[in-house]
């Protein structure tokens, strides 16, 4: 490949440019920061994609590479091909991007969640939102993992609500940006044929999962709520506080397509609830109605009656995912066959 003299005297170049600038900047002696190594990254992903666009070298490039920079630096685990192939892809996904935006966020970040997201994800936006979440919640590798195959990124934001016209600005934009459709309950094993109190017992059970899917901020306060009204005593079926909304939440499920009078109820509910439990220092109670499914005009013009601020989505199970949601997801043996990249990644 690199038969010339002029190649050999041009790569010898490149090489001691880059062994220089890994020493300069002490990534050596700081490994433990993530960002300096990321920038080195870049930096050598960039100059990677450059030469071989300059010098038309071919795969064996990285091979070379990677034999001279280990020799060069033997107590490095980040030069291996395949990582070298990783930071030549990272560079290339995000390339086309406003990069001097872009990149103080990714040197953010673990480099085993840059893999995954570049791997993963199939377009620079999509991944910038995980990147945020990431960075905005701090997300384990396996919490990333599990919201990206999950679609967070489509799914987030999109239930219907009226919280436009019921909650402040501020509020209301926060609000719909905690709201998903459909929630994805595929960490759930229930029978074929279950009831609301089947459903409600498996999220009961499960609260740590129900609580990821809910997303951040969602307190789990109790299930089958009383509530009692001039002698009359009603049961909400889930009832949350949301930290950085700072309001109740109440969440009903129904395991039957969406009605009409399940709104009614639901308002009726968090009307209750501001009045009874709600302090001044609370923001007004929002309701959450989670079912099976919905006409989304039918949803539109029934929360346009209702007086309290109200959000409708759906629930999906694992085998009633739908087609392009199942398609995102891969299968075990994909999986495995990636976390014994990243296992190997995790260090470099």
């Amino acid at each position: 490949m690199m038969s010339s003299k002029i190649e050999i005297k041009n790569y010898h170049t490149f090489i001691s440019q880059v062994k220089e600038q890994f020493k300069n900047t002490q990534i050596k002696a700081s490994l433990s920061v993530n960002s300096a190594l990321l920038e080195f990254y870049w930096y050598l992903g960039e100059e990677i994609v450059m030469k071989q666009q300059e010098f038309s070298w071919g795969s064996d490039f990285l091979t070379k590479i990677s034999n001279d920079l280990s020799n060069e630096f033997s107590d490095i685990k980040g030069f291996s091909k395949s990582n070298l192939q990783y930071i030549r892809r990272w560079y290339l996904f995000y390339k086309n991007t406003k990069v001097e935006q872009l990149v103080p966020l990714l040197v953010k970040i673990p480099w085993g969640h840059n893999i995954v997201i570049i791997s993963k994800c199939t377009n620079s936006d999509e991944a910038l939102f995980y990147i945020n979440k990431t960075l905005e919640n701090g997300y384990s590798r396996a919490v990333l993992i599990h919201q990206i195959e999950s679609d967070l990124y489509k799914r987030l934001g999109k239930a219907i609500s009226n919280f436009e016209t019921k909650l402040p600005a501020l509020q209301s934009d926060l609000a719909k940006e905690t709201l998903k459709d459909p929630y994805c309950f595929d960490f759930l094993t229930i029978s074929e044929k279950y009831n609301e109190k089947e459903l409600e017992d498996a999220l009961s059970e499960n609260i740590t999962a129900f609580l990821l899917e809910l997303g951040v901020g969602f307190a789990y306060i109790s299930r089958q709520y009383k509530l009692e009204v001039d002698g009359e005593e009603f049961k909400l079926d889930m009832l949350f506080y949301h930290i950085k909304l700072h309001c109740y939440v109440v969440v009903e499920l129904k395991v039957v397509d969406f009605k009409p009078e399940f709104a009614g109820k639901l308002n009726f509910y968090t009307s209750v609830i501001d009045e009874t439990l709600k302090s001044e220092l609370d923001n007004p109670t929002i309701g959450l109605l989670i079912c099976k499914s919905k006409n989304n005009t039918v949803v539109e013009y029934t929360l346009r009656g209702m007086e309290k601020p109200l959000g409708v989505s759906e629930y999906k199970l694992n085998d009633n995912l739908p087609q392009n949601f199942k398609s995102s997801l891969p299968q075990i043996e994909e999986i495995e066959k990636e976390l014994q990249k990243l296992q190997g990644s995790d260090n470099e």
